[in-house]
């Protein structure tokens, strides 16, 4: 799939094409049924099928820290895409100067002279322009003007309910990793780089593994008993997915220890899908009841996976 980094990296090459807009979060089941359309009309107008995205996504830009947690980064986002056959990811930088385009400008000079849309699917509830004044109407006024054509893409009900990534949120806050799994058609995991941290758990008996959140907002909070994915590997583990407020932590930390486990993880890249909640992330008076409540969960965790025969 050939990854397009800003309306300015657009060529002739990349004119001609069917296309979809969206922050496709999650790439969830409704997503891909959006995309396997996508992939047919590619086929029946013999043009490349282009999912058009936003980087950073519109609420992160006026909503910062209130924004959605975003269920994927935007690498495994990419990585979802890849594996569904799409020909062409085109990353839009967002800002306000660009949401500040007028609707016609939108369509004109974007998806008519710059991209050569042949058929766009999007949501009936599309917004797009200044002050969100582009809508699906004006699309399709604009299509038969244009000579393009346009696309509901038609709300996916998954067991009578809506499939969105607002839905695969709601999951997760719950920690009911099953239903979550369901929509998105996958296990959801959080994956990364593991770097260096403060080597605390070190210190206190508990070596982890600290894996880089690209995230401005985590989708799951608190500590959870978790599978480890590892280069084909299966390992388990508990995992603190939070601020660390006992050791006066700010920025978002995903760290995870593994259960009998001692080799150097330091730069290789792992896998973290939670299995089940333990507790919530909590501030303790000290060091010794910090220490203690991780030897709890370790033991609470083990205690639940060796019902299920995982040792």
């Amino acid at each position: 799939m050939e990854l397009v980094r800003g309306i300015v990296n657009l060529t002739e090459q990349h004119k001609n094409c069917v296309l979809t807009i969206g922050n496709f979060d999650g790439v969830h089941i409704g997503h891909q049924h959006v995309l396997d359309k996508l992939r047919e009309e590619s086929k029946r107008h013999g043009v490349p099928s282009v999912v058009m995205v936003f980087e950073p996504q519109p609420q992160e830009v006026f909503l910062g820290d209130n924004a959605a947690a975003r269920i994927l980064t935007f690498r495994d986002k990419y990585q979802k895409l890849k594996k569904m056959g799409i020909d062409r990811l085109l990353v839009v930088h967002f800002n306000k100067e660009f949401a500040a385009m007028s609707p016609l400008a939108f369509i004109q000079d974007l998806l008519v002279t710059k991209l050569g849309v042949k058929h766009l699917i999007v949501g009936d509830d599309f917004r797009f322009g200044q002050k969100r004044a582009g809508d699906f109407d004006l699309l399709k006024a604009q299509s038969q003007q244009l000579g393009f054509t346009v696309e509901d893409s038609k709300t996916f009900l998954f067991s009578k309910q809506r499939a969105s990534s607002t839905a695969v949120r709601e999951y997760l806050e719950l920690s009911d990793f099953a239903s979550a799994e369901q929509l998105l058609g996958e296990p959801f995991e959080m994956k990364g780089k593991v770097i260096h941290g403060e080597k605390n758990g070190r210190k206190f008996g508990f070596p982890t593994a600290n894996v880089a959140v690209k995230r401005r907002v985590l989708p799951i909070k608190g500590v959870f008993a978790v599978q480890v994915g590892l280069e084909g590997e299966t390992l388990f583990g508990v995992a603190n997915i939070g601020n660390k407020p006992t050791l006066n932590g700010i920025k978002p930390v995903l760290e995870t220890h593994i259960f009998d486990f001692d080799r150097n993880l330091y730069g290789q890249r792992i896998s973290i899908q939670p299995l089940f909640k333990i507790r919530d992330e909590q501030k303790f008076e000290s060091i010794e009841q910090l220490i203690s409540q991780i030897q709890e969960d370790v033991a609470q965790a083990k205690s639940k996976l060796s019902q299920y025969g995982i040792k």
